[in-house]
């Protein structure tokens, strides 16, 4: 029992920092229809940022902590409007191809940066002890770290449907998707609101990044890179365009992981993931959810 609940728990852990690159991929192309390959970088940025802030800081507390995340969180923010505003809003009308590139070309551009200031080699995240206890639940020794991500996946996923579905900023959003001239007829700035989007999809992957840093305790320059595939992964899986596809997606493809890599053999998990996504697309190509227009 306590075996099966550890890799339970491990699973949603994994699976939420899936989610939390995902769920900015799923709304930027929800609403904006753009494919980046830049959040991977993101992630990256927002891990060496929390890193940079916690050894800044001196001796670790769960409130340095705290504005690691923080600062993580607003450097993805940040970067994600700096590439939205000098590269991704020229490429709008110019087709996922164009997008993709553009994109994939700030990734490779950021990677590099990364690289050539802080070297090719892994740079340790310094926790507060409270990060490294542990707690019992039904007798399987759980890591303070693994439910803290778990639990920033399920607040992020709210509060994402949340802005959408109540507040006037999301509304304004959806609205500029769906007919951006009557928006501009309001006299409502509709570029700005697309680029308000962009920031949450940083933002999300900023928090990733910081967290990510936590689960594997460094970053490197790649590290974004293996989250970025398996988030595309999910998003193929829960439907392009579903916020809520994506966090189901995201804690299914987590479990099934490290249960198989547990059960058959370490990596068993990556190809299972994969054949998940094969089955998926060949029995439902529009994913679990689907999507109707743009619609998250």
């Amino acid at each position: 029992m306590d075996t099966f609940v550890l890799l339970t728990v491990a699973g949603l852990s994994i699976g939420a920092l899936y989610y939390l690159l995902a769920s900015g991929l799923s709304i930027i192309f929800g609403l904006l229809d753009v494919l980046s390959f830049a959040h991977g970088a993101l992630v990256t940025v927002g891990a060496y940022a929390a890193i940079e802030t916690m050894t800044r800081l001196g001796t670790p507390s769960l409130l340095g902590f705290l504005l690691a995340v923080l600062a993580a969180t607003a450097v993805g923010g940040l970067v994600a409007y700096v590439i939205e505003r000098l590269l991704v809003r020229p490429m709008y009308s110019r087709g996922h191809l164009a997008q993709l590139l553009v994109t994939m070309g700030a990734a490779l551009i950021m990677a590099a940066l990364i690289e050539s200031v802080k070297g090719p080699d892994e740079v340790h995240m310094p926790l507060p002890k409270a990060l490294e206890k542990s707690i019992h639940i039904f007798g399987a020794v759980i890591p303070v770290s693994m439910a803290l991500t778990i639990l920033a996946a399920i607040a992020l996923h709210g509060g994402l449907l949340l802005f959408l579905a109540r507040t006037r900023h999301g509304l304004i959003v959806r609205a500029g998707v769906d007919n951006a001239d009557m928006v501009r007829g309001l006299g409502i700035d509709v570029s700005r609101s697309f680029s308000l989007v962009f920031v949450l999809g940083g933002l999300a992957a900023g928090l990733g990044g910081a967290l990510a840093a936590v689960y594997v305790r460094a970053a490197t320059p790649s590290l974004g890179d293996t989250y970025l595939v398996y988030a595309f992964i999910v998003l193929i899986i829960g439907g392009l365009g579903s916020l809520r596809g994506a966090f189901v997606a995201a804690a299914i493809a987590g479990v099934i992981q490290q249960f198989a890599n547990y059960y058959v053999k370490a990596g068993a998990g990556d190809i299972v993931v994969l054949a998940l996504l094969v089955v998926v697309l060949l029995l439902r190509p529009q994913g679990l959810f689907g999507r109707v227009g743009r619609s998250v």
